[in-house]
């Protein structure tokens, strides 16, 4: 005896639909995957450009040349096993390869506030297990300079206090909070550090 099933007929919208999503799964994968490689090629040829660089003599002269090329230094936080490129700026190209050193505050060396924003979903995301004493170096041209963090905090996006100049060296890390939100976060997760000797 033979049994024959009937074939299923998919109509055609619904396989334009199939095709349409698949496409669009294929298109977000991709572009994942460019921003993944983008920013690792970016951080590891950035970093060697430092290196480089940073092996000159003396420090490069001038009140504005602790950034060349875009290129500000190198953020490490030993403990969390974090080591990122820190670039000029805050746009979204800049910040989806680098972290951020945000315009109008300090450079590190001088008195004031020195801010560095990053993306809490990729370089910034290891910042959700900092702690009070935590060591910050930022290797920059001019120097090597280590910071203890003494406090974390969370914000509302629109407080831009905590990035104010109290005349003492300081260095503020700010990231999009909660860690694990999906969409664009509500709040800001900021971490506050002294320099030390």
């Amino acid at each position: 005896m033979k049994i024959i099933v009937p074939g299923r007929s998919i109509s055609s919208p619904l396989l334009w639909a199939r095709i349409a999503l698949l496409s669009a799964a294929v298109a977000l994968l991709g572009y994942c995957a460019f921003v993944l490689v983008d920013t690792w090629l970016y951080q590891r040829q950035a970093s060697r450009a430092i290196d480089r660089l940073a092996m000159w003599p003396a420090p490069l002269p001038g009140p504005g040349a602790g950034a060349i090329g875009g290129l500000l230094g190198r953020m490490e936080i030993p403990r969390l096993g974090l080591a990122v490129v820190v670039a000029e700026g805050t746009d979204e190209r800049t910040l989806r390869r680098a972290a951020g050193h945000i315009k109008g505050t300090e450079l590190p060396g001088k008195p004031g506030n020195v801010g560095i924003a990053g993306h809490r979903d990729t370089l910034f995301r290891p910042l959700k297990g900092i702690q009070h004493d935590d060591v910050i170096v930022l290797i920059t041209l001019q120097g090597e300079y280590r910071y203890r963090v003494i406090s974390t905090k969370v914000v509302s996006p629109y407080d831009v206090e905590v990035l104010k100049s109290d005349g003492s060296q300081i260095l503020t890390l700010v990231t999009c909070y909660p860690f694990y939100f999906v969409g664009p976060s509500p709040d800001r997760f900021v971490v506050r550090a002294e320099r030390v000797a």
